[in-house]
C-alpha cells in the first residue's frame, strides 16, 4: 500500500482531487490531499512544502503527486519526505535556479499556440457541472517564490513517473513530452483527457498512478 500526497495545481484547492482519490483508496492505497498555501503573498516554496509535510505527518511509503503548477513543489516535497516515487501529472517541471517566470520561456511554452479561454485551454472534456465547480474553487495564486530561483539542486534520485494528457490544451502533448525527455531522461506516460484529467478522466489518472505504484514496489 502506498501513501499518495496528492498537490494541486496553480489557483486551485485539494478538491481537485474528490474523484481520483476514492479511486485509489477502492484499490487499498491511502490518499492525502493537500492545499498548498497560494493566497498569501508572502509564502515560498517551503511554506509550501511544509504544508505537504504536515499533512503526510507519518506515513510511509509516500509517492508524491504534482498536478500542473504542483510539479514545481512537488519535487522538494517529495524529498523532504524521503519519498518513494514522484509523479508529474501534466506537470511544470523545474530547473535548478529557474523562477518560476523562466520556465514559461525556457521551456518553449510562450511559443505554444494556446487560447485565452479557460474552458478550452483547461476544461476541454470536463463536464459542465464539474466545470463550474472548479471555478467555484478557484483561489488567487500569488506568492515571494514565485519570483525567486527553484532552490533544489537536483531532482530527487528516486523513481519518477512523468503522465500527460493526450487532449491538454494548455500543456500539448507534443510539448509535454519534450519537456518530460528533456528535463527527466524518461519517456512520458500518455492518458486520455485535457488539463483536468483529475475531473475528466480519474480513472485514467487513477490507473496511472496506481501502475506506476505497483511498478516501484
Amino acid at each position: 500500500m502506498a501513501t499518495f500526497a496528492l498537490i494541486h495545481g496553480g489557483g486551485s484547492t485539494a478538491w481537485d482531487w474528490h474523484l481520483v482519490a476514492p479511486l485509489l483508496e477502492q484499490a487499498g492505497h491511502d490518499v492525502v490531499a493537500v492545499d498548498r498555501p497560494i493566497e498569501d503573498e508572502n509564502a515560498l516554496l517551503e511554506d509550501h512544502v511544509a504544508a505537504v509535510t504536515t499533512a503526510v505527518g507519518s506515513r510511509e511509503q509516500v509517492i508524491v503527486v504534482g498536478h500542473s503548477l504542483g510539479g514545481i513543489t512537488a519535487p522538494l516535497a517529495a524529498a523532504a519526505l524521503h519519498a518513494d516515487g514522484l509523479v508529474y501529472l501534466s506537470g511544470m517541471i523545474p530547473l535548478p535556479g529557474e523562477t518560476f517566470g523562466d520556465w514559461w520561456t525556457n521551456t518553449g511554452h510562450d511559443r505554444e499556440n494556446v487560447s485565452d479561454d479557460p474552458t478550452v485551454s483547461f476544461f476541454t472534456g470536463v463536464p459542465d457541472d464539474l466545470a463550474r465547480a472548479a471555478r467555484a474553487h478557484e483561489r488567487d495564486q500569488q506568492g515571494k517564490w514565485m519570483s525567486r530561483p527553484w532552490p533544489a539542486e537536483r531532482h530527487p534520485s528516486i523513481p519518477t513517473c512523468a503522465i500527460l494528457c493526450r487532449d491538454d490544451r494548455f500543456f500539448p502533448a507534443a510539448f509535454m513530452a519534450r519537456q518530460i525527455r528533456d528535463r527527466l531522461g524518461i519517456e512520458p506516460v500518455d492518458i486520455p483527457g485535457g488539463h483536468y484529467a483529475v475531473l475528466s478522466e480519474p480513472a485514467a489518472v487513477a490507473g496511472a498512478l496506481i501502475d506506476f505504484a505497483r511498478d516501484i514496489r
